[in-house]
């Protein structure tokens, strides 16, 4: 294969609100960190690990204003780009670097109120008691003498 490929996929929570950067052209830039979480259990402890990986996000122009407007801080989301490292000098001389995700495609997977409505606990239905309740047919089956 003589072809390259830079290709990342991530499903994560946001880290954080969208930062937003204007240019004088016009132009925008959105920035946001995505967790992302694995779990495990450890074989010798048997205790649960979850280990995070941050991502820097970055998309441009228009699909950095729909994440503004519709991402908040806690939503999970998904998005697929590429790989892109940055070099700069800090206030110290010294080179820094940053890889950061530019993203081409994403997708909302869901709000943070969204996660919140599913995790609040529902009222709960009132479970009859089928002992105390009465054996009575409903006039179908009464009628119906097939086994099924």
């Amino acid at each position: 294969m003589s072809g390259t490929l830079n290709k990342v996929m991530l499903i994560g929570h946001l880290g954080d609100e969208v930062k937003m950067h204007y240019f004088d052209g016009g132009g925008c830039i959105g920035r946001f960190p995505i967790a992302t979480n694995e779990s495990y259990t450890n074989k010798t402890t048997g205790e649960k690990v979850t280990n995070t990986d941050w991502h820097n996000i970055v998309v441009r122009n228009k699909a950095a204003e729909i994440c503004e407007k519709y991402l908040s801080k806690g939503d999970k989301v998904y998005v697929e780009g590429r790989l892109k490292t940055r070099q700069w000098q800090g206030e110290d001389g010294n080179t820094r670097y940053s890889t950061e995700v530019q993203v081409h495609d994403f997708t909302f997977l869901s709000t943070k109120k969204e996660s919140q409505a599913q995790a609040s606990p529902q009222p709960a239905k009132p479970v009859q008691n089928m002992e105390s309740a009465p054996q009575q047919a409903s006039p179908a089956e009464q009628e119906d003498d097939l086994p099924f």
